[in-house]
């Protein structure tokens, strides 16, 4: 009896191994960007933990499979083609970067698999629309627009850019440009960056000599912060302003001394907003984990819960088509005090825009 119990089990112990719902992430786990990548999938992973320990979607529980891509975008495009074909994900979620992102467009089309919240805002995502591609934050070059129509709006008119030497930091001049079109005067300078190793030496004597009031630098964590660093041993008080890319408590830790003060663009409301209904739904389940919620977080956060909507509506054996058909048919779904929306001709998602600045306290303050 026991032999035939236990050769049942067996029998079926290959459906029950793949009743989970695989879902696929690749991100600079480590690199320039490790710290608000984390920030990000722990969002993420408050709300898909707290589905799971619920049973799941549909009875089947969301497995979240990461993978680290050192922010590289060749390495990046192989991870994504591992977890589509070898790990058959049903999606990819959370990938982080915009050359990353446009290099795995081909994988989505070539399988059919939807790119659900890809942590970036690049405007090549949205326009002309993607197909498999379900944004759910704003555009960097909205976010750029925003910034210098802030500082414009204070009086601020010699204004530098610096922008990362790829995709996104061109993604983000572009804003910046519309920005200052509309106010009517041009950057005192645009300095093109390394993406990944800037040269202060070089990119520094130019944004002093033009005597910049603030500068615009559009880069990643790290090399932002050393960029700040760098500003501020050179003497020079310019404001600086960066984009939601840097929204996380893990650049503020690397300005270190030099984080009071600096501005940084959000696509979600105040972190700490009692007004919105997934803040303090975030709040209390990341209180017993002892988490302070951060603008990165509540990007994954936000994301997570369009996740697992689109599974529910997918149905109880959801496929990749069924999940995409499901997700082009979400219409004002409200996460909690923000409407998320798709279309055929629409993949943005959310539209929210604001700014913040970084607090004596090390807290970004609205």
């Amino acid at each position: 009896m026991k032999k035939s119990l236990i050769a049942a089990i067996a029998a079926f112990a290959p459906l029950w191994a793949t009743a989970q719902i695989l879902i696929g992430q690749t991100a600079g786990f480590s690199g320039t960007v490790a710290a608000g990548v984390k920030e990000t999938t722990d969002g993420a992973k408050l709300w898909i933990d707290s589905i799971n320990a619920k049973g799941g979607v549909h009875g089947q529980k969301i497995e979240l499979i990461s993978m680290d891509d050192k922010f590289d975008p060749k390495i990046a495009k192989e991870n994504a083609k591992v977890l589509i074909e070898e790990k058959n994900v049903l999606a990819l979620f959370l990938n982080r970067g915009t050359p990353h992102a446009e290099g795995i467009l081909p994988l989505l089309d070539q399988h059919g698999v939807a790119l659900i919240a890809p942590s970036t805002g690049a405007m090549s995502l949205h326009s002309p629309v993607k197909k498999y591609v379900f944004n759910v934050r704003a555009t960097y070059q909205r976010e750029a627009e925003k910034a210098v129509t802030h500082l414009h709006t204070m009086g601020v008119t010699r204004i530098a850019v610096v922008h990362a030497d790829d995709s996104f930091g061109a993604d983000g001049l572009e804003g910046a440009k519309k920005g200052f079109q509309k106010a009517g005067f041009e950057p005192v300078s645009i300095v093109k960056a390394d993406r990944l190793k800037p040269d202060y030496a070089a990119i520094i004597p130019v944004i002093t000599k033009a005597e910049s009031q603030a500068v615009l630098w559009i880069g990643s964590g790290t090399t932002v912060a050393d960029g700040v660093k760098a500003l501020r041993a050179a003497k020079s008080a310019a404001q600086v302003v960066t984009l939601s890319n840097n929204a996380s408590g893990g650049f503020i830790k690397n300005l270190g001394d030099q984080a009071r003060g600096v501005i940084v663009t959000q696509v979600f409301p105040y972190e700490r907003s009692y007004a919105y209904g997934f803040i303090k739904e975030a709040m209390a389940l990341a209180k017993p984990k002892n988490m302070e919620l951060s603008p990165a977080m509540l990007e994954g956060y936000a994301a997570a819960k369009v996740l697992v909507e689109g599974l529910r509506r997918a149905g109880a054996n959801p496929t990749r088509a069924k999940l995409v058909t499901a997700l082009e048919g979400m219409k004002n779904f409200d996460i909690g005090g923000l409407e998320v929306s798709y279309g055929p001709d629409d993949r943005t998602g959310l539209d929210f825009a604001d700014l913040s600045i970084i607090g004596q306290d090390g807290k970004f303050k609205r």
